[in-house]
């Protein structure tokens, strides 16, 4: 069966723009051996076909399978090679790659000195971004020649030479353990989604104040403080102290800006900056500057320097369709929502191969809300069935959201059949997952209660819910069942005979121009 996902060499050429497929050529001929112009008729099989079929490409090349399957292989290396080539000048770890080698080649052909001088100019590349982990490793040689040869260098030299080793050492040490702990709280977080509860919280404190350093008052390097920030960022975000969050999310964006050479160093972790920036924006409902913000990730992403990289460019567009669903999601305006989504499913099957299955997850849960906010109940769950049908281990959270929102939909459509087996299906789904807080216990009790009770004796019972719930909207625990989907807006719509868009809009109007008030930066968890 045709599959595009499955050969990473069709992957590969499918992902070259048209200057890297005419450099790739202009590369390969250099060298007019038989195997390089097999591979270029093989390069140009699988550039023409839409989906990979080893039948048909095997019919449409005088190759056997054992031969293409060597091919395929020289094919793989020979257009990295070449890829290699072309973006040393535009990567500073590639310039500093080759460096590195250039100065292992010249050192093992008995030329030291030149080996030095490279290994000079390469110091200086490293230092001015902020590379210090390709710093240790030139230093690591530099120190070996220094070691075993006589260089005619002066002592002064030597002495700075071990103490820059020394330097480098203790910041690698630094930026190892803090990088470890954002990776670690990064994966705790698409594992789990937010703190289900006490215990969690308590658990998580306890994690981050065994892996953070103890002293952090004197960090002035750019990863050493790109990794705290990083931490402290996922830290407070699943414990959803949403103003800690906004404010090292801030101070991770402020980073890069302040240092603007490092947008093009380290792409990923800006882009990853200004996506947290503006969901901590969302959470908090600040409505101004979340435009501000999603204006300017815009105005990067049309740029040259933001269009340059496919896998950043790709991710960037990702984030930028995520916190526009976001802004509907928190103004009321579902429907004008739902006018992105022929964009993004289209999108999303063509960044197929590039896009993580959590993302999916995300814009399948968010597409499914901006349904069922906008009253189309039955679209909605077949986004949520998305998510459902989905056995996948990953966000345990969004799996017993997607289940509850599905519940309240057919509530919404009076499929009353199916509900009370619904109800006990999905309330034994998320006791499972250790996923039940207040908010969700009275729901159920409600939705329970609401099968015996016709539709016009239905309001006192709304009415005695919102009274049980509507105080825990500010709860650090309770908050969660908020975030996913906005309950107290839902039960006010029904009680004043509105649309659950009218509500959230009416809100949105009094609340625009709340301002967030920042609080004291805490450094210790």
């Amino acid at each position: 069966m045709a599959n595009r996902s499955t050969d990473i060499l069709f992957q590969l050429i499918h992902s070259l723009e048209k200057s890297e497929k005419r450099h790739f050529k202009l590369y390969i001929k250099r060298s007019s051996g038989n195997e390089d112009l097999k591979i270029v008729q093989l390069f140009d099989a699988l550039d023409k076909m839409q989906d990979y079929d080893e039948k048909i490409l095997l019919k449409k090349l005088p190759f056997t399978k054992s031969q293409l399957s060597n091919l395929k292989t020289h094919l793989y290396k020979q257009l990295l090679a070449s890829l290699r080539l072309l973006k040393t000048t535009e990567n500073t770890d590639l310039q500093l790659s080759e460096h590195m080698d250039n100065a292992s080649l010249l050192y093992n052909k008995g030329l030291k000195h030149q080996s030095l001088k490279i290994l000079e100019r390469a110091k200086e590349i490293a230092k001015a971004n902020n590379k210090l982990n390709f710093l240790a490793q030139l230093l690591s040689l530099e120190k070996k020649i220094e070691t075993l040869h006589i260089t005619r260098s002066t002592l002064e030299k030597t002495e700075k030479l071990t103490i820059e080793a020394r330097e480098i050492s203790d910041h690698i040490d630094r930026v190892t353990r803090l990088s470890n702990l954002a990776l670690l709280l990064y994966r705790w977080y698409v594992q789990n989604g937010h703190a289900r509860n006490e215990a969690d919280v308590k658990k998580l404190r306890e994690f981050f104040k065994q892996n953070t350093l103890l002293d952090t008052s004197n960090l002035d390097d750019f990863y050493e403080k790109l990794y705290l920030y990083q931490s402290y960022s996922w830290f407070a975000f699943i414990r959803q102290d949403f103003i800690m969050y906004y404010r090292y999310g801030q101070k991770w964006v402020d980073l890069f800006e302040n240092e603007p050479l490092m947008i093009s160093v380290e792409t990923g972790h800006y882009v990853k900056g200004m996506h947290n920036l503006l969901n901590a924006l969302f959470d908090l409902r600040h409505f101004s500057k979340f435009q501000v913000v999603l204006k300017k990730f815009e105005e990067y992403y049309n740029s040259p320097q933001g269009q340059h990289h496919d896998n950043f460019r790709i991710h960037t567009w990702v984030y930028i369709h995520l916190a526009k669903i976001n802004w509907h999601l928190m103004t009321g305006t579902f429907k004008e929502g739902l006018t992105l989504v022929p964009e993004i499913i289209g999108q999303l099957k063509e960044y197929a191969s590039y896009i993580d299955h959590h993302r999916i997850l995300v814009f399948n849960y968010k597409i499914a809300t901006l349904y069922f906010g906008s009253g189309d109940y039955n679209t909605s769950i077949d986004y949520l069935h998305l998510i459902i049908n989905d056995h996948v281990d990953l966000r345990y959270d969004l799996q017993c959201y997607a289940r509850l929102v599905h519940l309240l939909a057919h509530y919404e459509l009076g499929n009353y059949e199916l509900m009370e087996s619904l109800t006990k299906s999905v309330y034994r789904f998320m006791a499972k997952m250790k996923n039940l807080t207040v908010v969700e216990e009275e729901m159920f009790k409600f939705l329970r209660k609401s099968f015996q009770i016709s539709r016009r004796e239905i309001k006192p019972e709304l009415e005695k819910l919102l009274s049980k719930i509507k105080h825990l909207e500010y709860n650090h625990i309770e908050t969660r069942s908020f975030a996913y989907l906005d309950i107290i807006s839902w039960l006010e719509s029904k009680l004043q005979d509105k649309t659950m868009s009218e509500i959230i809009y009416a809100k949105y109007l009094r609340r625009k121009d709340r301002k967030v008030k920042p609080e004291p930066v805490m450094l210790k968890a």
